[in-house]
């Protein structure tokens, strides 16, 4: 007899939403073109059900298939992928087909507990824990108190390593490179490594 497979090994089921650690932070997560469990986000989080959240993949092959990777883009993941760094970037015509949405944020994490749920899940939707503006939530034993009950499963087995940051985000969609969030990688290394590979 071949058993279901449970949260505990990782996988998720149609409309689930996770928490996991990666490299930066907890974060709310669920599989891509999850439209249940992406509303549901929506509701945790208290915000604009219009607002697109990242996606965190396992492999460029992946992000390949989700977004449009230009010469800046792939000189970023090189330099600072699994890491980080959050990209946005221009969807592919089969996301923004299935998405409904012309930009795509992308990363890969640098945590192997993170790495091995995507493998199993493919990309996830994943978001930081703040709610409605509030600051954000990085401890486990808060993580527990607020949303026990809230999610269908928290890994925090999975708490070995993060590092309590957020990551930087830039915006490549345009000519004009956006910053949008400075994290642990800065503006000049972002540039130093653009510059490297023109």
């Amino acid at each position: 007899m071949i058993e279901d497979y449970s949260f505990e090994d990782g996988f998720m089921n149609d409309g689930s939403v996770v928490i996991f650690p990666t490299d930066t932070v907890f974060g709310l997560a669920c599989r891509l073109y999850d439209d249940e469990a992406i509303d549901k986000i929506h509701q945790i989080k208290k915000d604009d059900p219009n607002h697109y959240y990242a996606v965190l993949c396992d492999t460029v092959v992946s992000v390949n298939d989700l977004a449009v990777i230009d010469k800046r883009a792939r000189a970023l993941m090189l330099t600072f992928w699994p890491g980080p760094l959050t990209l946005i970037l221009n969807s592919t015509l089969a996301h923004k087909e299935r998405s409904g949405f012309d930009k795509i944020g992308v990363r890969i994490p640098n945590h192997e507990a993170a790495l091995d749920l995507i493998k199993k899940n493919g990309p996830l939707i994943t978001t930081s824990l703040n709610i409605d503006g509030s600051s954000e939530v990085l401890g486990i034993d808060e993580i527990k108190e607020q949303f026990t009950g809230v999610v269908d499963y928290i890994y925090e087995e999975y708490n070995a390593f993060y590092l309590n940051i957020t990551s930087t985000t830039v915006d490549l969609t345009g000519s004009e490179i956006k910053y949008l969030r400075i994290g642990s990688i800065t503006q000049e290394q972002i540039e130093q490594a653009i510059k490297d590979e023109s």
